[in-house]
């Protein structure tokens, strides 16, 4: 299953309603789990972002369906990236010429 990793902002609302940020994260564990997203980790962050997710989804369009709901919430903005392990890697680099 493909892996990606969120990077997330809270928003005005979300830093409005931070006391509720942990309520939040819970219920966002929920939903995915529901779509069939796996949430390996979720961290609250110092600096650039708010928050680190890291989530296993059967495709990319199951994962952007989970992160474009969860945005619609109002409290978060997200930015996604597919994560490639290293043995994808290996195989990535051995189809070059």
């Amino acid at each position: 299953m493909p892996t990606y990793i969120s990077l997330v902002d809270f928003t005005s609302q979300g830093i409005t309603n931070i006391r509720d940020t942990v309520q939040r994260a819970k219920a966002f564990k929920k939903v995915a789990e529901g779509m069939g997203v796996t949430i390996k980790a979720l961290y609250y962050t110092v600096g650039c972002h708010d928050m680190v997710v890291i989530g296993d989804a059967p495709d990319l369009e199951t994962y952007s369906a989970l992160a474009l709901s969860t945005g619609s919430l109002g409290n978060v903005r997200t930015e996604t990236l597919q994560a490639v392990s290293p043995e994808e890697m290996y195989r990535i680099i051995a189809k070059m010429p």
